[in-house]
């Protein structure tokens, strides 16, 4: 099964012209600049459209349009083959996929939580036997390293991956870390399109399970 992978695109979707084939397009977050209504309603219409047999996303902390809605609310928009994850998860083909939009509290952006026990309880929920883990945010000290320096990831993001081992680990959100980090269970790709000057500077990245 191939998988292709984007991130934080901001709006820019429609630039995004001739993405290589794969079985499944997913999309780790930051859909849009401030989830506005037409910003979501021109991706999904966007993300109908394109030629991949499967295509699944999750919201990012821009993206305050689904903050308020429930996962079926969303479903009930997307064509049979499109999936809206929210700390919920999806098997396709035999890949068990989690994805989650919840990144630790920066100023008031959407799907922010503390960083300690208020974050924790959202990681609990990922299963054991996940193979392909999405989530908008890093985990600490992987991938997630801003532009002055400090790393931005979740901790307790990190002991929970170090528990279910997935396969691999997508994200985005800290665009200037874009790239591939592999270790002994886990390969991790943040996925950031846009560079930190929020220019399409990166490409998608794609791998097979």
């Amino acid at each position: 099964m191939k998988i292709l992978f984007i991130s934080d695109t901001h709006g820019e979707h429609q630039k995004l012209n001739n993405l290589p084939q794969a079985d499944i397009l997913i999309h780790s977050g930051d859909i849009s600049k401030r989830g506005k209504d037409y910003e979501v309603e021109d991706f999904i219409k966007w993300l109908s459209s394109l030629d991949f047999r499967y295509k699944i996303f999750i919201a990012g902390n821009h993206d305050f349009y689904f903050e308020d809605k429930t996962i079926s609310k969303i479903q009930e928009m997307l064509p049979q083959n499109v999936f809206y994850l929210c700390n919920a998860g999806i098997t396709i083909e035999g890949i068990n996929i989690w994805g989650s939009p919840i990144t630790p509290t920066f100023f008031n952006w959407a799907f922010n939580r503390d960083r300690g026990s208020n974050i924790a309880k959202y990681w609990d929920k990922i299963p054991q036997n996940t193979d392909i883990l999405i989530t908008h945010g890093p985990p600490s000290g992987i991938l997630d390293q801003t532009i002055s320096g400090s790393n931005a990831g979740c901790e307790d993001l990190l002991k929970k991956i170090e528990l279910v081992k997935p396969k691999y680990h997508l994200f985005g959100h800290i665009h200037e870390a874009y790239g591939v980090y592999e270790t002994t269970y886990t390969i991790f790709i943040n996925g950031s399109i846009l560079d930190e000057g929020y220019r399409i500077s990166n490409q998608p990245i794609s791998f097979n399970i």
